[in-house]
């Protein structure tokens, strides 16, 4: 009789056991795929954040680009306006005009130079040793003037004459 009774009780314990087993295994399995979906969600989160920032990166360097291409052009049509006016002032004021950019660039080179010359001469007189003269004459500033000088003149003309 126990046998029986301890049989009955057994097979009930192991009925029930393997009639849970598949809801254990269900929930374990439900709670790994909201977790896969919670991970997959904030993925997709952090990528939509980085479109977002491309695109307006791409917004921001078009706006700097379309500014670039305004200041050109008012540069342009300033210069063509200063041209025209000249035209029609005359000879002896077109000659004028056109000679006041190369005076004062001479002026503010031959002043510059005047200028490091005397510096020069200064520091040397002084006792300074010739190449920290030269270091400290060559400074960030003068080789700013004569570079962008040099490129006015010489990249101007070259870039006027591909219709740039």
């Amino acid at each position: 009789m126990i046998e029986t009774i301890g049989g009955g009780i057994l097979g009930s314990f192991l009925g029930g056991f393997f009639r849970l087993a598949p809801e254990i295994v269900k929930y374990f399995d439900r709670k790994d795929e909201r977790s896969h979906e919670l991970h997959m969600f904030h993925r997709q989160c952090e990528l939509e954040k980085a479109r977002g920032e491309i695109k307006l990166a791409e917004i921001n360097a078009q706006r700097d680009a379309t500014i670039d291409a305004g200041v050109v052009q008012a540069m342009q049509s300033a210069i063509a306006q200063q041209s025209e006016m000249t035209k029609t002032a005359g000879g002896w004021v077109a000659s004028l005009s056109a000679s006041v950019r190369p005076v004062v660039t001479y002026w503010v080179l031959l002043l510059w130079s005047f200028i490091h010359g005397w510096y020069a001469f200064s520091a040397w007189t002084s006792g300074a040793p010739a190449n920290e003269v030269f270091r400290l004459m060559m400074s960030a500033d003068f080789a700013a003037l004569v570079s962008g000088t040099l490129n006015y003149w010489f990249l101007d003309r070259t870039l006027s004459k591909r219709g740039l």
